[in-house]
């Protein structure tokens, strides 16, 4: 499931010139928002914020409740049973198969500080068919892009996943896949900038 972005002109429409929804200046935030926007960084092992935040989480803070839940789940995620380097692997490639530049962008990032190599994170935006995977890896990224394509994994693809992953891993594995498919929708939709020094689906 090879995907080529045109990336100059899908930054175009989904960052746009400006977000839709302009995020709570800091400043503007309550205690109760403050509290929540720690909370969620503690569970990623992020310290507290003391004069900024995240533009992301200060938008979503607009929808207190569901960026409660959503955060609450991306904890969840973040800790869960699916070991880090796996996990990462499948939600880049669901952020390049969303052609998303925030999500992107982010999570090369955390690739890197998990110790993901450069060619990792270049065969992940080429996907299943690149030369180089294993066969579980291989079988990650094959789930993702079934997910993506035909909404259900393959019996071959879970019987390859089943052979290493245990009960557990094989149910988080979809609900996270689906977890970070509903934030790119949310960020490509809101037109997220790019914060810092992120290079969107440049970079890599």
């Amino acid at each position: 499931m090879p995907i080529e972005w045109d990336i100059i002109e899908r930054e175009r429409r989904v960052v746009g010139e400006a977000p839709r929804i302009e995020p709570v200046a800091f400043e503007a935030l309550s205690r109760t928002d403050i509290d929540a926007i720690n909370a969620v960084r503690a569970g990623a092992g992020a310290p507290p914020v003391v004069d900024t935040a995240p533009e992301y989480m200060r938008t979503m803070i607009r929808h207190p409740e569901l960026f409660r839940c959503q955060m609450d789940l991306g904890t969840v995620l973040y800790n869960g049973e699916i070991p880090p380097v796996e996990r990462e692997l499948a939600i880049l490639r669901v952020a390049w198969l969303c052609g998303a530049p925030y999500e992107w962008g982010q999570h090369v990032g955390v690739a890197y500080r998990i110790g993901m190599s450069a060619e990792v994170v270049e065969r992940a935006r080429q996907g299943s068919q690149a030369e180089g995977w294993g066969e579980h890896e291989r079988a990650i990224l094959a789930g993702v892009e079934e997910l993506i394509d035909d909404k259900v994994i393959s019996d071959a693809t879970w019987a390859t996943l089943a052979k290493s992953w245990d009960e557990a891993q094989l149910i988080e594995f979809p609900a996270m896949v689906g977890q970070y498919v509903a934030t790119a929708f949310v960020q490509n939709s809101l037109r997220m900038r790019l914060e810092g020094c992120e290079e969107g689906l440049s970079r890599r």
